[in-house]
């Protein structure tokens, strides 16, 4: 399963990117780091790579011809396969760690993509409690934001501080923690309708049928999976009163609560929740193939077999044995397996309502429905064709302007819900001053302050940065820029986002993107402090910055581990440690630690660069030109915008590579072009840095299955590949 993010027009950091802030730290102190930078690395002479494109006809008449796929994955991520699928099939926790280090440190080292950021660490006004939604570093549940406690004024830094210390003490078991009457102590009151921003809106209901978060985040809060999370970071029941894991650890019995319903958007009761309705919901993730079924091949028993191989529904292990059992076999024990079941992918759908719609089960009856548009289930343009067993009731969905959910009464758990409703208003974050003046007039709960949008300055002008101002936490998502190995649009179907590259200029780039060299020198060239810098402001430019496509703590040795090469790991080491101890074997040049500008080195570059040119020789002319694609309309896109093509340009130089900006006047071209392509060969783009990754479960294994080869991996798009 995916959980698929885009970055938001970065000066659009309204309470969407800030309640992940629920992830986020209050702490107010300004992050001190400074920058460090890679050593020169030693460039090695790699092997010159021929383009997989083609010259037709004459030399004064060439056509480009997009590559194979297969081809280029396997030249250039075909050991990074093999180190992912051996660390997949080791089953002892610590060693498989060590072996996705490996994996991870390849994967870096081939340059086709460099982490950037992740989220937080910006500095936050806001009247929202630290913590008080579920609190996880995987999967959907902190997007559920029925606990929420918001304040009807800003929380002053040192209310902030107090609060971070009872919730850790209640993390401890020293104490609870109880933000509202904390609040109430203070003066404050206590508000139950929130408001946000969007940019995006959901283009389904359908949960199961869909892997961007942009559809998920909204839908979750009106959905209940088997568990979920609560704020102090500890797995709960919610539709599963209870369960047990077999003594072999393959298979789970979840017994599920009575009484718990499936509501319309205007709070009729439609039918009780049944374990039919959890294997309905399974069977239909299966059948939509729209791209979580992925997450459980492999995982549960018999799931791989239905989705390729014509397999019998009857066969897989994912089972009501009765009204209130649902029972799931795996493949083989899977210790993480519990942390899957907050994604989307294993959510429910309830089967009556679903084909009274027209909904259909079986992989061939559905994609013969679908093709048909018999099936009228989860209709985004339809918030009646959906049916809700969360704390929310979906009750309004406008694309171009509002989404509104509302608390649903008759929720089970009701008296947990602490909001009333939740409102998200559509703004692609234009103008945002008169964003940053409706948080204050308290139309918004909160914002994220940066320097590119004016917002950072507006707060320091007035007061409100001093005395409430704090830097958020950063969290486990991360995002990146794809290089694209094998580009086949270079226009939208409208004409819009053209490119101005000839043909001959776009066989030379696929033939540099090839090289290796070529690929180190501009992921050498990237200079993130400066990129970040232009919407965060000079001293948190590395506050969020990421060096590594995994949370590099995400996990951690509990057992000393010895290595196939003899080198051994002592117990309590961090996941990202090992990463950069065998970055360093590869003499990759990279410092993986977050807040360090861990990529840049402008000579380490221009020695790249010289190596790429010596060995492509006379198969390329220089420049090679790249395409960027930005918003224009957000005056924080267009500023990274110029600033990646100076660092670049200004460390490669301008008769070696030229990073040609192109302009998206709307969103939806902005993210067609990039987030939004449905494939690899839809990505109109040379570098991409609108995309990112959130994990979906507690393994490594979350992240690096997304580059995975032959269509197995999602983000592979994102490198022009499936």
């Amino acid at each position: 399963m995916k959980k698929v993010l885009v970055i938001l027009l970065v000066a659009l950091t309204v309470f969407t990117a800030f309640v992940s802030c629920s992830k986020k730290s209050a702490d107010a102190t300004q992050a001190a780091a400074t920058t460090t930078t890679s050593t020169a690395a030693t460039t090695t002479a790699a092997a010159a790579t021929t383009s997989t494109a083609t010259t037709t006809a004459a030399a004064s008449s060439v056509t480009y011809v997009r590559g194979d796929d297969e081809a280029i994955y396997e030249e250039v991520l075909g050991d990074y396969e093999a180190l992912s699928a051996a660390a997949a099939a080791e089953p002892n926790d610590d060693a498989r760690f060590v072996l996705y280090a490996q994996a991870e440190a390849y994967l870096l080292d081939s340059a086709v993509m460099i982490p950037t950021t992740t989220q937080g660490g910006a500095y936050t006004i806001s009247r929202v409690a630290y913590r008080t939604i579920p609190y996880v570093n995987w999967g959907n549940d902190d997007d559920r934001w029925y606990s929420m406690i918001i304040s009807d004024e800003f929380i002053s830094k040192e209310e902030r501080a107090e609060m971070i210390e009872m919730w850790n003490a209640a993390v401890k078991g020293e104490g609870t923690y109880d933000a509202a009457a904390y609040l109430k102590s203070k003066g404050h009151t206590i508000v139950t309708d929130y408001r946000t921003t969007f940019s995006t809106a959901p283009v389904t209901l359908d949960t199961l049928n869909t892997s961007s978060q942009s559809d998920t985040e909204i839908l979750v809060n009106t959905t209940d999976n088997l568990v979920q999370y609560n704020n102090l970071g500890q797995m709960v029941p919610s539709m599963a009163e209870s369960w047990s894991v077999s003594d072999d650890g393959l298979t789970y019995t979840f017994n599920l609560r009575h009484g718990a319903y499936w509501f319309t958007s205007e709070g009729t009761v439609y039918s009780e929740v049944t374990a039919y309705d959890f294997e309905a919901g399974f069977q239909h993730m299966l059948d939509a193939e729209a791209g979580l079924e992925w997450l459980v091949d492999g995982v549960v028993k018999g799931a791989g077999a239905y989705l390729y191989e014509g397999g019998s529904w009857e066969d897989v292990g994912y089972k009501a044995i009765d009204k209130y059992t649902v029972q799931i076999t795996l493949e083989e024990p899977k210790s993480y397996f519990l942390t899957m079941l907050t994604y989307s992918c294993f959510s429910p759908i309830c089967k009556p309502f679903y084909e009274s719609r027209g909904g259909v089960f079986g992989k061939q009856a559905y994609a013969d429905a679908y093709s048909a548009g018999t099936i009228n289930y989860g209709l985004a343009t339809d918030v009646s064709s959906q049916v809700y067993n969360g704390a929310f009731l979906l009750q309004k969905l406008n694309p171009d302007s509002e989404i509104v959910v509302v608390k649903n009464k008759r929720y089970w758990n009701k008296d947990a819900v602490k909001l009333n409703s939740i409102t998200w208003i559509y703004d692609n974050g234009e103008n945002m001053t008169a964003l940053y003046n409706d948080v204050v007039n308290g139309t918004y709960a909160g914002l994220g302050l940066t320097e590119g949008s004016g917002t950072l300055a507006l707060a320091k002008a007035d007061g409100n940065f001093d005395k409430y101002a704090y830097v958020s936490d950063t969290t486990s998502t991360s995002y990146f820029m794809g290089l694209n190995l094998n580009r086949g649009t270079f226009a939208l179907e409208s004409g819009a986002v053209a490119s101005g590259k000839t043909e001959q200029q776009k066989i030379d780039t696929e033939t540099a993107m090839m090289n290796k060299n070529f690929r180190k020198a501009i992921v050498s060239a990237f200079d993130k402090e400066t990129y970040n810098a232009v919407s965060r402001g000079q001293d948190l430019a590395l506050t969020n910055l990421r060096n590594m496509y995994t949370h590099p703590e995400f996990v951690q040795l509990s057992t000393e581990q010895t290595d196939q090469y003899g080198h051994t790991f002592p117990a309590g080491t961090m996941y990202g440690e090992m990463v950069q101890y065998y970055c360093d074997q590869l003499g990759a040049g990279i410092t993986v630690a977050d807040q360090t500008n861990g990529w840049y080195n402008a000579e380490a570059a221009k020695k790249y660069i010289e190596a790429a040119k010596a060995e492509l020789g006379d198969t390329v002319t220089w420049p090679i030109v790249l395409d960027n694609v930005y918003y224009s309309p957000n005056a924080t896109q267009v500023a990274q915008a110029e600033a990646v093509k100076q660092v670049i340009e200004a460390a490669l130089g301008k008769e070696n590579v030229i990073i040609n900006n192109v302009e998206a006047t709307t969103s939806s071209d902005f993210y067609a072009s990039g987030y939004r392509a449905s494939n690899g060969e839809a990505g109109n783009f040379d570098i991409f840095y609108g995309s990112g990754w959130g994990p979906d479960y507690g393994d490594p294994s979350t992240y690096l299955d997304t580059f995975k080869g032959y269509g197995a991996g999602y983000m592979t798009k994102v490198i022009g590949l499936f």
